[in-house]
């Protein structure tokens, strides 16, 4: 039987994280990058809805349909183009705002972006419904999802790396060999 995880905070009041706030706001505003907003995101808590999906139904004594089984679903979003997106949202009222009977899970921006490559999407939209959407795609959606696989799978990094034409990676303090060589002097 699956482990349910541990809330990231235990404590969370559903608020979005100010500087995730502060950082999408600059962004609308044109006073700050996507790199800004991502950093902000960095290990910020996020929240990934699931929403009830009806499997089986029947019909009761009183000749109404009603629930009989159900399942808890990860929503995407399908765009014009046929590509699917995972949604997260910075807090509970953004996420209302999208679908007021979607549950939140918590995560962060590398775990969404994970769970987005295994659900073959190829984004992760932010506040879909505002109050600022964002979208993380491409690269960054790859790196993301790659530094949590990374927690659990060092050689994932390496994978990356063979993906992206011209991108290295330099370990540092693990290997015997040195970087540079050092002369004595005589």
């Amino acid at each position: 039987m699956p482990a349910i995880p541990q809330p990231l905070r235990p404590d969370d009041d559903g608020g979005a994280d100010a500087p995730v706030s502060a950082a999408l706001a600059g962004y609308q505003a044109g006073t700050a990058t996507a790199a800004d907003v991502l950093a902000a995101m960095g290990e910020a808590r996020l929240l990934v809805p699931v929403v009830a999906l009806l499997t089986e139904s029947e019909v009761g004594e009183h000749g109404l349909r009603q629930e009989k089984e159900s399942e808890m679903a990860l929503p995407k979003l399908v765009g014009k183009d046929g590509r699917e997106a995972v949604l997260a949202f910075t807090g509970a009222e953004p996420m209302a705002r999208w679908r007021a009977d979607a549950r939140p899970v918590q995560a962060t921006a590398p775990q969404v972006c994970q769970a987005a490559r295994h659900e073959n999407a190829s984004a992760v939209v932010v506040d879909v419904a505002g109050p600022v959407p964002f979208v993380i795609e491409g690269g960054m959606l790859q790196a993301l999802a790659t530094i949590e696989e990374a927690r659990r799978d060092p050689s994932a990094v390496d994978r990356l790396v063979e993906s992206l034409p011209g991108a290295t990676v330099a370990r540092v303090g693990e290997s015997p060999r040195r970087w540079w060589s050092r002369r004595r002097r005589g």
